[in-house]
């Protein structure tokens, strides 16, 4: 009888599709995040640039 139940439980966990959308979900949030993480460290270089040369054209002696 023991097996029987076994068996079924994991019969039912393999059919069921609820953990592989969650799995789906972790995949597509990871995906995002380094793809926003890629993003700022690229535009961040850019950004710090324009900011330098902005302050070297009203006060070069204040920037770093």
């Amino acid at each position: 009888m023991i097996m029987q139940t076994i068996k079924a439980s994991v019969v039912k966990f393999v059919k069921d599709e609820d953990g592989l959308t969650i799995v789906e979900y972790a995949v597509a949030g990871g995906l995002i995040t380094a793809l926003v993480v890629t993003a700022f460290t690229l535009l961040g270089g850019v950004v710090n640039t324009k900011i330098r040369a902005i302050c070297n054209a009203i006060t070069p002696a204040a920037c770093p």
